[in-house]
């Protein structure tokens, strides 16, 4: 036999073997979309509804731990009140999400 066929016939069963080759990859693609992309994309909606949805009067705490009442909604910030009547204004962005539902939860 010639060389050049035994390659040929030993190479005509590749294509099902390289689409297998493909499948573990594209697995661990759609699990990391499932565990890890999915779950944090809703997290950020969540957040940003959650924001979205603060109104005057309500109690909040920063990311950075600072506890306060909202007295004035702004395009992208808040103007809250602190302990002793001090005015501060954060970004919408700077309100914890996690705390100030605690928060709410044991005001009920």
């Amino acid at each position: 036999m010639n060389p050049s066929n035994i390659l040929l016939m030993a190479g005509g069963g590749g294509q099902a073997g390289g689409l297998m080759q493909f499948f573990p990859l594209v697995l661990i693609i759609v699990v990391f979309y499932f565990f890890m992309i999915r779950p944090q994309l809703k997290k950020s909606k969540d957040q940003k509804k959650f924001r979205e949805n603060i109104a005057k009067g309500d109690k909040i705490v920063t990311i950075g731990g600072i506890h306060g009442k909202i007295t004035e909604v702004q395009d992208t910030t808040f103007i809250i009140e602190v302990e002793g009547g001090h005015k501060l204004k954060i970004e919408k962005s700077a309100v914890s999400m996690d705390s100030s539902t605690m928060i709410g939860a044991e005001q009920k």
